[in-house]
């Protein structure tokens, strides 16, 4: 028995191939990278090392049947419909969704709702679970989504200080993100502190291009950095994190910018990437040795906020046994590692 586990994104897709015929084996992973674009390339990682293809592919259905070529070349997978199940990353699950479902058209009908909470993630997550419905329909489907982890935050963390009828009729809440990645983490520093998750309380940080902090108590989630939408919180890639919401009101009314100007500006032209016109940490450390000014103020301002939630989730858990980095830059860049930790000794860190 196999089981697919995919994270559909715009213009990418990775996934692993598991055999659970008895407990759980990865058996091959990949991705696929510029879907949509005039060079595609998907890459399969196995024991046998890393293979490469490239050839244009328009769409994610395209992008499947180039990965489905691969497992078929090499064993792994004769056919979609061979598969016992095919597990889905959704982003963003409101308040219906707190566990793994089934997925069914109602199930589509309710992420679909939710695409204005999570723009960039939402459709993607969509297309590939349809992609795989019509390649392989009577395959089970299931969806996992990114804020279930952090579902039930008590309400002092959850809440926004704005009228109850806000919270209570529109659902206006912090729902958090990430939330498969903080889980598994949770589960992974628990088994290297020779502990059960209900006996840690730890600080994980997802730090890629998009970046999430959470306060895990008695292997809880009692706290998260990112909010009603993917937004808030730490500085990331393209996202500014925290942010006065003054200064949207003041854009759009005084300087006469449109909703949509503000949506481009704030997930895609902002973080990192408007502070030094790249959102990639390995080219901004590179331009930081170089001398580059807007590069180091970047990295400054990205360590520094991920500074702040440190100290702040330490204060509301009052005991920490471990800060866990995770994400492309959580785990590839000591020199970030470091920084966030300088002048933490006194904590413990």
């Amino acid at each position: 028995m196999k089981l697919f586990v995919l994270n559909s994104g715009s213009s990418s897709l990775k996934y692993t191939l598991f055999d659970i015929s008895d407990g759980i084996r990865e058996i091959v992973s990949g991705l696929v990278e510029r879907i949509g674009e005039q060079e595609s390339t998907a890459t399969l990682l196995h024991k046998a090392g890393k293979e490469s293809v490239t050839a244009q592919v328009a769409d994610h259905h395209g992008a499947l049947e180039m990965v489905l070529r691969q497992l078929r070349g090499h064993g792994y997978l004769k056919a979609f419909s061979d598969l016992a199940g095919c597990a889905h990353r959704v982003v963003h699950g409101g308040t219906e969704f707190s566990e793994p479902i089934l997925i069914d058209q109602q199930v589509l009908d309710a992420i679909e709702t939710l695409i204005p909470l999570a723009p960039l993630h939402n459709p993607a997550n969509l297309e590939g679970i349809r992609t795989l419905m019509n390649l392989s329909p009577d395959t089970p489907q299931i969806a996992l989504f990114d804020t279930a982890f952090h579902h039930h935050m008590p309400e002092v963390a959850c809440r926004y200080a704005l009228p109850e009828e806000i919270f209570t009729r529109l659902n206006i809440r912090r729902y958090g993100f990430h939330g498969l990645s903080h889980h598994y983490l949770r589960d992974e520093a628990a088994k290297l502190l020779g502990k059960t998750p209900e006996q840690c309380n730890l600080i994980t940080l997802h730090l890629g291009n998009g970046a999430s902090a959470a306060a895990i108590r008695a292997g809880k989630s009692i706290d998260t950095s990112m909010g009603f939408t993917p937004l808030e919180g730490l500085v990331m890639g393209t996202r500014p994190g925290d942010l006065d919401a003054g200064i949207l009101l003041y854009l759009m009314e005084e300087k006469g910018m449109s909703a949509e100007i503000v949506d481009q500006l704030l997930n895609h032209e902002s973080g990192l990437k408007g502070l030094c016109d790249t959102n990639d940490m390995r080219e901004i450390l590179a331009q930081k040795a170089r001398g580059d000014r807007q590069a180091e103020l970047a990295f400054e301002m990205f360590c520094y906020r991920i500074k702040k939630y440190i100290g702040a989730y330490i204060a509301i858990l009052g005991s920490v046994d471990a800060v866990v980095f995770a994400g492309g830059i959580g785990e590839h860049s000591a020199t970030v590692r470091e920084a966030v930790c300088s002048g933490l000794d006194h904590l413990g860190l």
